[in-house]
This record gives structure tokens, C-alpha cells and sequence, in this order.
């Protein structure tokens, strides 16, 4: 207990648990969503084009939010328009935006200074990365993020299930759609700097499959992804700390053994 006090009083700390909490939050509700609607890549797909942000603005001399967030929320509604299109295959669309975005990343970091210590935090993941700025924007985020979701709560279902039925009820799909690619470039752009742009998929993806697991209620699944999310989080950063070890790589080991835990219940439970 003393250890875990003397790990809350360090400022970088306070910082990572804070924007963590948020994060995984934000990631844990959309993911619900990305998972049923099956968009489950989309989250690995705009991490490689974040990769690419970075590197430009890393390039130029530039905030990394204030090019990386623009470039992946346009990323994001480009994914969304092209799957729209009849014949077209989200899975496809993600998988030749995201590798054309890497490609694009490792040239220009290739043809400047290399993978040095910005990229490579990005890529993978950095505690110490976290600004008084990030926690500002991840809990302002988390509050809109809620009201969101209280206030469009049905829509939102509907259209997650059966947009048909919701087109015909009246409900403009379309726009529910920009709104869900919105906040999940948002929130792939914030979750970068903690679990690097390699791994920030499973934060979105893993809460909601291991809820998916335990419950087949949509609002049940919305409520126990946020708490798996959250307390993996929790336990990944900690174990970090004490083991010296990277951040991100500790969240998604502490996800797959809580997915493995959620399988064994659920085929005990049957």
C-alpha cells in the first residue's frame, strides 16, 4: 500500500492514470460499437495513419496534436465513405488506408532524422509523455462522450443492429456514422501517446469482445466493457511501474488474460 501511494505521488503518474481512465472510458463505449458493427480494424488502421501525422509534424517542426488530429479525423470519414460505397469492403478500405499511411510515415521519417525518440514513443507507447493539456482534452472528451451517448443512446442502438430499420424510423444513419468515426479518431489520437500507435486498437477492441463474452444485452455490454477497460488498464499500468516494463504492452497483456479468463467463465457457465 505504501508503494502504490508513493507511485500516486508522482505528478507523470497522476497524469497517465487520468488520461488513462478517460481514454479507456472512450475507447470502451465506441469499441461496443466498432466491434457489433464489425469496423473492429478501424482502430489499428488510424493508429498507422496517426504514425504518419506524427512523422510530418515531427518533420516540420509542428504540435503533433494539432496535425495529428485533423489528418486521422479525415482518414477516419474518408474510411467511412468508401465503405459506403456499394461493392466496397471496410475491411479492404482500412487495410489500404492504414498501409499507405505507414508507408507514407516511414518515408518521410526515413528521409529526415530517422525513428528517434518522439517516433518511437509514439510507436510503442510513453507514460512520461502525458501533458497537463492531454488530461484537459482526454476528460473534456470523456464528459462530451457521455452526454453523446445518454442523449443519442437509442439511436445509437438502432443503428448499431439494423440501420434499415433505422432509416425507415427517420434517423439520419449518416450522420450518426460521422459522429462515430469522429470521436474514434479522437480518441485514437489521444490514446496514441499511452499505448503508441501499434497497439491503441486492442484499447478500443478487447473491452468490447470480452463484454461480448460475458452478456448478449447491449446496454450490459456498453456498461461491463467500460469496467473490464478501465480496471486493465489499471492493473497494466501498474504493473509496468514495477516491472520496468513498456506501458501499452503491459495494458494488452493484462486484456488477453482477461479475455482468456472470460472464455474459460464462459464455456464453464454453458
Amino acid at each position: 500500500m505504501n508503494i502504490i501511494i508513493e507511485l500516486l505521488s508522482y505528478p507523470f503518474m497522476q497524469r497517465a492514470i487520468i488520461c488513462g481512465i478517460a481514454i479507456s472510458f472512450c475507447a470502451a463505449i465506441v469499441g461496443v460499437i466498432l466491434v457489433l458493427k464489425k469496423y473492429s480494424m478501424i482502430g489499428h488502421g488510424l493508429g498507422e495513419v496517426g504514425f504518419a501525422a506524427l512523422s510530418l509534424a515531427l518533420v516540420l517542426n509542428l504540435p503533433e496534436m494539432y496535425v495529428a488530429i485533423p489528418i486521422v479525423i479525415i482518414a477516419s470519414l474518408i474510411i467511412l465513405l468508401i465503405s459506403q460505397k456499394k461493392g466496397a469492403s471496410g475491411d479492404v478500405t482500412i487495410a489500404l488506408v492504414s498501409t499507405a499511411a505507414l508507408a507514407f510515415g516511414v518515408i518521410i521519417t526515413s528521409i529526415s532524422k530517422g525513428f528517434n525518440i518522439d517516433v518511437y514513443n509514439y510507436m510503442f507507447g510513453s507514460v512520461l509523455s502525458m501533458t497537463t493539456t492531454d488530461v484537459i482534452i482526454s476528460v473534456v472528451l470523456s464528459v462530451l462522450l457521455i452526454i453523446v451517448y445518454l442523449f443519442f443512446y437509442h439511436r445509437l442502438f438502432m443503428i448499431t443492429y439494423d440501420e434499415k430499420y433505422a432509416k425507415v424510423c427517420g434517423i439520419s444513419v449518416t450522420f450518426y456514422q460521422f459522429l462515430i468515426s469522429f470521436i474514434t479518431a479522437l480518441v485514437v489520437v489521444l490514446g496514441m501517446k499511452m499505448m503508441g500507435t501499434l497497439l491503441i486498437s486492442s484499447l478500443i477492441v478487447l473491452p468490447a469482445i470480452i463484454a461480448r463474452k460475458l452478456t448478449n444485452s447491449f446496454k450490459s455490454m456498453v456498461i461491463l466493457s467500460v469496467i473490464v477497460s478501465i480496471i486493465c488498464f489499471i492493473f497494466g499500468l501498474l504493473f509496468s511501474f514495477f516491472l520496468n516494463l513498456p506501458t501499452g504492452a503491459c495494458i494488452v497483456a493484462v486484456y488477453i488474460v482477461s479475455l482468456v479468463i472470460a472464455e474459460i467463465y464462459k464455456h464453464i457457465r454453458i
